[in-house]
């Protein structure tokens, strides 16, 4: 039986684990070839077989999306190994969570480097085929912090604002080239980043872990936290054909966090 994204390739930053390896599997049940990218090529590795394992089609790549040769190389090694790259996934990111007065420039330039400068480039290596063959689908994963702002996490926030200021524009850009351009916003989810974030709540505050993850799954409507699955979902709905007509949204899956 055909699948939605058969003989498409996408490339997926970040897919070492959490929400870049969910969206990795999700787009390779549906069809695609998937490049599974990140600097920890052992776990890419790793789930790549799993997925040929299932009889879908996945690499591994070694990619820090903040050197910009890098990005370059590892976006034709991709295409060379299994065509022109149709959807890009711009998940690799990092947090940072800690008051404004005590966050030091490296540390805001460190965080813009991966969430933004990185989508960035990666979009910079990719965007000229796409608008070579008129059809492509770039999904940034970004965050309800940019689309709200949260107490000691300006850094992080000011980068996924920024993220989202680029899905908008380059939507705009590149619409009448058959391209679109959107923006999944997961709120707080079942990762290693969250994780760290309850830790950081519990040395503060004091409370146990358990503590610290139920209060941030009881800031949205449902009660609980994201999976990862959940996420990827959203973006295999927005890496298909039949999502041509949606660009430059931001697609919250969130529990109902932002009602907006």
């Amino acid at each position: 039986m055909a699948k939605p994204l058969d003989g498409l390739v996408a490339l997926v930053t970040g897919a070492s684990r959490g929400i870049g390896k969910a969206c990795a599997i999700a787009l390779a049940e549906q069809g695609a070839n998937v490049a599974l990218c990140s600097r920890e090529l052992k776990a890419c590795e790793e789930t790549a077989a799993a997925i040929r394992a299932e009889g879908g089609a996945a690499s591994a790549f070694a990619l820090d999306v903040t050197d910009d040769r890098q990005v370059e190389d590892c976006v034709a090694l991709v295409a060379a190994s299994f065509g022109p790259i149709d959807i890009v996934v711009n998940n690799a990111g990092i947090a940072f969570s800690a008051p404004l007065h005590r966050t030091s420039l490296a540390e805001l330039r460190r965080v813009l480097e991966v969430n933004l400068v990185g989508a960035f480039a990666v979009i910079h290596a990719v965007l000229p085929s796409m608008l070579e063959r008129r059809r492509g689908r770039v999904i940034n994963i970004a965050s309800t912090a940019g689309r709200a702002g949260y107490r000691y996490t300006t850094a992080y926030s000011a980068s996924k604002h920024a993220l989202v200021g680029l899905t908008r524009s380059l939507a705009h850009e590149v619409a009448p080239k058959g391209i679109t351009v959107n923006a999944v916003c997961p709120g707080w989810t079942e990762t290693e980043m969250l994780e760290a974030s309850a830790r950081k709540i519990s040395e503060v505050t004091g409370r146990s872990r358990e503590e610290a993850v139920a209060e941030l799954a009881h800031m949205n409507a449902i009660g609980r936290l994201i999976r990862p699955e959940e996420v990827a979902r959203a973006v295999a709905f927005l890496a298909d054909p039949a999502a041509g007509g949606i660009t430059g949204q931001l697609l919250n899956v969130d529990g109902g966090e932002i009602l907006a």
